[in-house]
């Protein structure tokens, strides 16, 4: 091929990568697709694109020559080694200025590192991450790109045209920061999108077990959920599987086998927030709750051998519910509280300028924890850019604190049902912590003075100056110098 005829090309035709290939052709892009495996390519030229504006390419240099300068182009392949191969047997047969965009789940510290490579061949590099599954990426996905900035303009027009948008219109993807910063938001995304999707079940688990409520019922106060507040992508969708049945006529959520599986993001959100120091609590019970589910045999067996002493249910049925959505509309406050916080701790570390309410927008359409109240998120830090806590604007504050009867009511009757929250309930310990002046911490700061010379700080003296007491009488005045705080 002499003449380019593509304004982007596309590297990997999985189903993420062929939706994403149709939604940007459709949107009027010309493009050109290639895969490792030939025949991939070639049933989807003349299956799903057949008579658009696609170019089929057999090998890289084809693909690469078909593309308008600067070239740009999306990889779609398995996170991991396989994005590093492909870079490697691209930047050969690219020019300076060129984009390479990963809009894989790749882990944000490859991202970073790949970024300052790309760019050391004088290349642009662009690490996005994209949600909304198959659908979104056919019709409108969130997307959160970040990395080399000079690669923004000239990727801008197409992204923001083959994104979601909001009811108001505006395109759910904006410029996320530098180098790693857009795989990181994604990661956020997925860790909180764990913490809604464990807090959902075990809200359908006090309803199913401890209230009694069939299916049906809970079709109708999932329906009637999703119309105020809780208006939200897993709500809706949660709504919609439990009036599934089978062609057995058997309702399809109870042949379910209740392990669950993960792909590691809620796993890399946890270890990022333990690294910057961050209390991730809910999102880490989220992910514990999914280990704990996947021991299955375990439980059974210990479910023969261990009788719980278990409550009945005698309240009012209408009366729960009512607390539960307004638990559970509270929970997911929180989760979005500490999600924000990881991400500010984040920003500090790598020297990313983020913008707290564009990443709002970014999810408010297309992605899997798109809600109404992100909108309230984008209000919120509009109001005070420099916010260090959701949960002390006044709008969250006024919405958590209004709740918090509700929400206490919730964990009492699941700790006397024996069913447990793991999520509902460290939501709410967070925000008891957190709005504790005094934490018992003094007491385990002398602990570690006591075993380890840790030394600690005291209230009538200035941070900063640090002290040891000798507590057996026998220790000396050497201390550690480890004390962090």
């Amino acid at each position: 091929m002499n003449t380019p005829v593509s304004d982007i090309g596309l590297i990997g035709l999985a189903v993420m990568g062929e939706n994403l290939a149709l939604n940007i052709e459709s949107r009027g892009f010309p493009i050109s697709v290639y895969n490792r495996t030939a025949a991939k390519m070639e049933a989807f030229i003349h299956g799903r694109a057949q008579g658009r504006k696609f170019f089929g390419a057999t090998d890289l240099t084809a693909f690469v020559a078909s593309l308008k300068r600067p070239r740009k182009i999306i990889m779609l392949v398995k996170a991991g080694g396989a994005v590093d191969e492909l870079i490697e047997q691209l930047i050969p047969l690219l020019e300076p200025g060129d984009i390479l965009i990963d809009g894989g789940n790749s882990h944000f510290p490859d991202t970073i590192r790949r970024t300052k490579y790309v760019e050391s061949k004088g290349l642009l590099y662009v690490g996005s991450g994209v949600s909304g599954g198959e659908e979104g990426a056919l019709k409108g996905p969130s997307m959160m790109p970040g990395g080399s900035a000079a690669a923004w303009p000239h990727i801008k027009s197409i992204f923001q045209s083959i994104c979601a948008k909001t009811p108001a219109g505006e395109p759910c993807c904006e410029w996320i920061g530098e180098n790693g910063a857009g795989h990181f938001v994604k990661m956020i995304h997925n860790g909180i999108e764990y913490g809604d999707m464990q807090l959902i079940c075990e809200i359908y688990d006090l309803l199913k077990r401890g209230a009694g409520l069939s299916n049906q019922e809970m079709h109708a106060v999932f329906t009637e959920w999703n119309q105020g507040e809780l208006d939200s992508y897993l709500i809706e969708i949660t709504r919609d599987i439990l009036a599934v049945k089978d062609e057995s006529g058997g309702e399809v959520i109870d042949l379910i086998l209740d392990t669950a599986g993960q792909k590691g993001t809620g796993k890399w959100t946890v270890v990022a927030a333990l690294d910057d120091g961050t209390p991730l609590t809910l999102i880490s019970e989220a992910v514990f709750a999914r280990c704990l589910s996947a021991l299955k045999p375990e439980r059974v067996a210990a479910a023969k051998l261990i009788q719980p002493v278990v409550g009945t249910f005698a309240g009012d049925r209408k009366a729960f519910v009512n607390d539960l959505r307004q638990a559970l509309f509270a929970s997911k406050l929180v989760s979005y509280a500490q999600g924000y916080q990881l991400m500010r701790a984040a920003a500090k570390t790598y020297g990313w300028n983020l913008n707290n309410g564009g990443i709002a927008l970014v999810w408010r359409g297309g992605c899997i924890i798109r809600s109404a109240f992100l909108d309230d998120i984008k209000k919120a830090f509009d109001r005070n850019p420099n916010l260090v806590n959701l949960l002390v604007d006044p709008f969250f504050k006024e919405a958590v604190e209004t709740r918090q009867a509700a929400w206490r009511r919730v964990i009492i009757q699941a700790v006397q049902l024996g069913i447990p929250v793991p999520c509902l309930s460290s939501a709410l310990a967070y925000f008891d912590g957190y709005r504790t002046a005094r934490l018992p911490a003094n007491l385990l700061q002398a602990q570690r003075d006591y075993f380890g010379a840790h030394t600690y700080e005291r209230t009538d003296k200035p941070r900063g100056e640090f002290f040891h007491t000798n507590w057996t009488g026998r220790g000396g005045s050497t201390t550690s110098q480890t004390y962090t705080a």
